[in-house]
């Protein structure tokens, strides 16, 4: 007699099928994390090699870190942003990419804090904004952090300096995340060329023919007067200069012996208008110091407008370079009117509202030109 049940074929189907849901639950389980959106069908390998998956369409972000926004308006991608961090709201005149697009960057919705060092996004506002993807200057751990508390895919980008192969490639990610590809490759080739061009103006000069530079009065954890400088200073190393600082083997920001500026002597000096009070407050108080400097003898101190403010303004930067040119070495740089070449430079890389970004600065004391200690 025959017992009753599942026959042995059935029973046979019945195990192969929990297996095999078993085994996907598993394999699902091991995978690596990428937050994949729902509906997700590409990927992108972030700056640190973050594998990150995005939805299939993406209309809006957000920009969280030093340098992420502005990367973001020279793609000319402002539009996409639906959110800022705090910074944003206050119009910055030294902030190019902000002081242009700040009508937009005021209507928007605060979504992270910011400022320099500082990684405090609001992951409730970013809910709440709901961006397709987050572009973040933020540490590989900063950043996958931020991504699994909101499930909104984060690609890390990053930067330092005028001229910087990483800025390159976040460029090329910004691109492809927001549909700027040809003008983000049009950035990029307008960076290598200014790289190029400045280079080739001055590489077959010899040392003993360049004069000697200073650049003082910069801004580093707050302003400084003359003493405050740095070592292998971007604009001055793009043009080959002499720069005297360079001499203490250090690279960056810098506090020098003021006595020490006596002994380098340099023929030409370099302020920040920004700093220029304190530098003739001191030159109230210690008149024979500057007087005893060669450069301030010759009338040859120049402005150097700065171009740190949240990370590097690379626009202005490269303005800084194309200006010290000129006045360094007038024979190499005599097809260059500053004031043309500013005006091209901040609109090829913001676009033609910053058409009048030079002039602005100028009228805000931060333009280009000689500078009188003895001015009040």
């Amino acid at each position: 007699m025959k017992r009753a049940g599942i026959k042995p074929t059935a029973f046979l189907l019945a195990v192969t099928a929990i297996l095999l849901l078993a085994l996907t639950a598993c394999g699902t389980g091991s995978s690596p994390q990428t937050n994949a959106p729902a509906g997700s069908s590409t990927a992108v390998t972030d700056v640190y090699g973050r594998t990150v998956a995005l939805p299939q369409e993406i209309n809006s972000t957000i920009c969280l870190g030093a340098g992420a926004l502005r990367m973001v308006c020279y793609a000319r991608a402002e539009d996409k942003v639906i959110g800022v961090e705090a910074a944003e709201h206050e119009q910055i005149l030294a902030k190019a990419y902000n002081y242009v697009n700040y009508d937009l960057f005021k209507t928007l919705p605060v979504i992270g804090q910011g400022g320099s060092g500082s990684y405090t996004p609001y992951e409730e506002e970013i809910i709440k904004a709901d961006p397709d993807v987050i572009i973040a200057a933020y540490p590989q751990q900063e950043a996958d952090k931020l991504q699994a508390k909101t499930g909104i895919p984060v690609v890390c980008v990053t930067y330092a300096g005028i001229f910087d192969a990483n800025m390159d490639r976040s460029l090329e990610l910004i691109g492809t995340l927001l549909g700027k590809e040809a003008r983000c490759s049009e950035v990029i080739r307008y960076m290598q060329q200014a790289r190029q061009d400045l280079n080739d103006r001055t590489k077959d000069i010899p040392d003993d023919q360049k004069p000697s530079v200073f650049s003082g009065a910069v801004s580093f954890s707050g302003g400084h007067g003359i003493e405050g400088t740095y070592a292998q200073f971007p604009p001055f190393t793009a043009i080959n200069a002499k720069h005297v600082t360079d001499e203490t083997g250090k690279n960056g920001s810098l506090i020098i012996d003021k006595e020490q500026l006596l002994v380098w002597d340099p023929d030409i000096i370099f302020l920040d208008p920004n700093n220029i009070e304190l530098v003739r407050s001191d030159y109230r108080e210690n008149p024979d110091f500057y007087h005893s400097l060669s450069a301030v003898q010759n009338n040859r101190i120049y402005t150097q407008v700065a171009y740190n403010w949240y990370t590097t303004n690379v626009e202005i930067a490269i303005a800084d370079a194309y200006y010290a040119g000129t006045v360094m070495f007038p024979a190499q740089f005599q097809d260059i009117d500053i004031q043309e070449k500013a005006a091209e430079i901040f609109v090829s890389m913001l676009g033609d509202k910053a058409a009048h970004y030079h002039q602005d600065l100028t009228n805000g004391q931060l333009g280009f030109g000689v500078l009188h200690l003895d001015e009040p």
